[in-house]
């Protein structure tokens, strides 16, 4: 989220929901963003286990579809989520799939549920995109 050195409010959301998922301390996140800022490790996590990442990952991509259109930085945020996680191309369909059930039980608009899942059948190929490009830099050595 920091690479372009702006975090934005799309950016926020998805990191208050991450650090919720991931269920930190209140004071974590602003440790790790300092921690990032001086290029200081950070005391390890504990291990996630897939059923959790993937829970995980459920979350932050739902907030991403609710909160309007999905910008390339919230993109390149799943992305790497996808990439950490280790998520593939047919979980994240398993998953696609869970949240246009989640949705269509949210909202009885059928406007705001259209517009939901257009964002999210979108979603699916730019995330690919985004998680092959973030793979390949990791496996050439580059940074993520």
């Amino acid at each position: 989220m920091l690479v372009d050195g702006v975090l934005t409010r799309e950016e926020k959301r998805l990191i208050i929901k991450l650090a919720s998922a991931l269920e930190l301390e209140p004071s974590q996140p602003a440790e790790i963003y300092e921690a990032i800022q001086n290029n200081t490790d950070t005391e390890p996590g504990t291990q996630i286990s897939a059923s959790l990442a993937r829970a995980i990952y459920t979350k932050v991509f739902e907030v991403a579809i609710v909160n309007a259109s999905l910008s390339r930085d919230e993109f390149r945020v799943l992305a790497h989520l996808r990439s950490v996680f280790d998520i593939d191309e047919d979980e994240h369909l398993l998953i696609e799939t869970e949240l246009r059930e989640i949705v269509k039980e949210k909202f009885e608009d059928p406007n705001v549920i259209d517009k939901m899942l257009l964002t999210l059948r979108d979603s699916v190929g730019l995330v690919g995109d985004i998680f092959e490009t973030v793979r390949k830099k990791a496996s050439d050595g580059g940074s993520e």
